[in-house]
């Protein structure tokens, strides 16, 4: 064979080759040209439907072949459950992505960009609680995902997210879009903002996230998230950084929450927490399971402020609330939710327009004690453990300084107990208990006074008043607000003080003595020693009645008696001082103390003290230096059974004590007595 022809058969070669790789080229380019990719819409479809158990559907499928292969799908249909009215759960008018070829070849699984168009998103559950994102694949192994794709850059355009809940009476309307990508931006924030109606109150909600390429990757990726919402006049906001790959039952972000009332809370998330002045909080919201929590709390309710950390334990039939609240300056008007009170409204006072109304309204009413019922539903709606400690507190004109309870809430049996209030330099102690499991509730309260110092209650009279009040409160009633269970309280109060000094120009005062009073006031007020006081009250179907009421100083004893009724919140007392001085000048008589609880009126007793008068115009009229006959007190009273020994007993052993005590003799000089108050005679039930 020459090489000429050796030569012309691989030049035939060489041209066959071309020829068959144009034709084939031609092929693959008349295929491309004419082949309808809706031919992979059946495969695609089918898949789907197995996967969620749905009905999938595409319009029209399309695919770009070059450098980058682009994929488009049209018309997206995903059906809704047979239960809902809406047809479809998603649909999407464009679903475009993005492939690179060569890479592809190489075995790389890389979606470039992914745009959805105007997607729409259906989320329900219907008044059953059956939720339509409980999808039942058909074939359960159909719907794994193929492994080793990754995505590059994900962007929604005018995408909506409906949300219907009926037994939460929900019904909302985001849209979402992707924001314009800045040039230093990592990736394309989703921003998303709606509003509707969430628990029946208005909602609104803004906020954005980072694209959801984060939320694919395979480990160790950051995803950003900033979300503000509004229900009514509550306020929230989550913001942080959620590691990926997201676990939903185990998430931890920053959180802020603040409103005009906590009580708000029950409506929104189920929470029975007690009324409250506007409130402002923060700390790390934390979801491990079904238990959320708020940790380092701080903020301010009120005009107080709250440090602690807040948990809700929804594993239960019931949720669970523990909390453990401390307040280095507590505003006590603050708690007036825990009695059915609104918060203080006085001029710098935290109050909201709707506890202001609520405060001008008590304020023009007669009544004083708190009349707002408790929400029986919100006492059986959760349990609570709750403890709270102020060091420091802002009481006004009472002289509360510190504050410590415990609070628990068990199948609508709400209990204080221990309960501990430093109040005037002593201690009030005891438990409070609310059974709210009928329709009424039966409460019970058991308090102990030790140690007040008058003082301190009297903190503005001059001289002070010195000595110590002991007591005991054990009452039980009935009814749905504390003015109802006041009205139909029973059982007894005592309290007793021992030996002290005390103003006597308030005795003087007390028994009108014109001539002792006048030397009181035109010069320097002094004090009397006081032997000995005690008052004890029975409590029955709400009406408070004396069973003895004695102030005993070595001037004046002072009786009292009658009743207050605290359905009608009506005072119905006298007192009688009986002086153990003489006085030129007197017109004592009985005092009456009438009115209301919130508007009390103290008079003379009129029938006595019109007959002196009358008694002193007669001998006025005879001779004018007779008239102050009809005055003069000679004082007969004697000095009380103080700790048990006879009248006149008690009153020579008090008087020896004393003269001892200023002499600097006596066993006892300088020992101060508290007598403690007889058990009650109607102990609560």
């Amino acid at each position: 064979m020459t090489d000429a022809s050796a030569q012309t058969r691989g030049e035939w070669r060489t041209h066959a080759w071309f020829v068959v790789l144009a034709a084939t080229a031609l092929l693959l380019l008349l295929l491309v040209l004419l082949w309808d990719w809706n031919w992979f819409k059946g495969p695609v479809e089918r898949r789907v439907t197995a996967a969620t158990g749905r009905g999938f559907t595409i319009g029209h499928l399309d695919v770009d072949l070059g450098r980058v292969v682009v994929v488009r799908a049209s018309d997206l249909s995903l059906a809704n459950t047979s239960w809902s009215l809406s047809p479809e759960m998603a649909h999407a008018d464009l679903l475009r992505v993005e492939v690179p070829f060569w890479p592809l070849l190489r075995g790389e699984r890389l979606l470039r960009r992914t745009d959805v168009v105007r997607p729409a998103l259906l989320l329900e559950r219907n008044s059953r609680g059956t939720a339509n994102w409980r999808l039942k694949p058909k074939h359960p192994r159909a719907g794994t995902a193929d492994a080793g794709w990754s995505f590059g850059e994900i962007r929604v355009h005018d995408g909506r997210l409906d949300v219907r809940d009926a037994p939460l009476d929900t019904n909302l309307r985001l849209t979402v879009d992707s924001a314009t990508p800045e040039a230093d931006a990592e990736s394309v924030r989703l921003l998303f903002r709606g509003s509707g109606r969430y628990r029946g109150q208005p909602f609104r909600l803004d906020g954005w996230a980072d694209s959801p390429v984060a939320l694919l990757e395979r480990k160790d990726a950051a995803f950003r998230v900033d979300v503000s919402a509004r229900a009514g006049a509550t306020r929230g906001r989550a913001h942080g950084v959620l590691q990926v790959p997201l676990n939903p039952n185990h998430v931890q972000f920053n959180a802020e929450l603040s409103g005009d009332d906590l009580g708000d809370l029950y409506p929104l998330l189920g929470l029975a927490v007690p009324a409250s002045p506007p409130y402002r909080l923060s700390g790390q919201l934390r979801r491990d399971g079904r238990v959320v929590s708020l940790l380092r709390m701080h903020g301010r309710l009120g005009d107080s402020d709250v440090t602690g950390d807040v948990t809700v334990d929804l594993r239960a039939d019931k949720p669970m609330l523990r909390a453990d609240v401390a307040s280095s300056n507590l505003d006590l008007d603050d708690l007036g939710g825990l009695i059915g009170l609104p918060p203080g409204t006085a001029e710098g006072e935290s109050a909201s327009p709707k506890q202001r109304a609520e405060a001008a309204r008590r304020a023009a009413g007669r009544t004083l004690l708190p009349d707002r019922e408790y929400d029986l539903g919100k006492l059986n709606a959760m349990n609570a453990q709750v403890h709270l400690h102020a060091d420091r507190i802002d009481a006004g004109k009472w002289p509360v300084r510190s504050l410590a309870m415990r609070l628990s809430l068990e199948d609508a049996r709400l209990r204080i107990d221990p309960l501990d209030v430093g109040l005037a330099g002593g201690k009030v102690t005891g438990k409070i208990g609310l059974d709210a499991r009928k329709s009424t509730i039966e409460s019970t309260a058991d308090l102990g006074f030790r140690a007040i110092d008058l003082e301190a209650l009297f903190p503005k009279m001059q001289p002070p008043n010195v000595g110590r009040i002991n007591g005991q409160v054990r009452v039980h009633g009935r009814g749905n607000s504390v003015a109802d269970m006041l009205a139909t309280a029973d059982g007894a109060a005592q309290f007793g003080m021992g030996r002290g000094r005390f103003s006597n120009l308030l005795l003087e005062l007390a028994g009108l003595d014109v001539a002792e009073t006048l030397k009181f006031l035109v010069g320097k007020d002094k004090t009397v020693r006081l032997r000995c006081a005690y008052a004890d009250f029975d409590f029955t179907s709400g009406v408070m009645q004396t069973q003895a009421l004695v102030f005993d100083t070595t001037d004046t004893v002072v009786f009292g008696s009658g009743s207050i009724d605290l359905g009608e919140e009506a005072l119905a007392l006298q007192i009688r001082p009986e002086p153990k001085d003489f006085s030129p000048v007197s017109l004592r008589g009985p005092l009456e103390i009438g009115g209301t609880l919130k508007d009390p009126k103290v008079r003379p007793k009129a029938k006595p003290l019109l007959g002196r008068a009358l008694a002193a115009a007669a001998l006025y009229a005879i001779a004018p230096p007779a008239a102050l006959l009809a005055l003069i007190e000679t004082g007969p009273g004697e000095d009380v059974d103080c700790h048990g020994a006879g009248p006149a007993k008690a009153g020579r052993d008090t008087a020896e004590a004393d003269e001892q005590r200023d002499n600097g003799r006596g066993d006892d000089a300088g020992k101060e007595e508290r007598p403690q108050p007889r058990a009650p005679k109607h102990p609560a039930r």
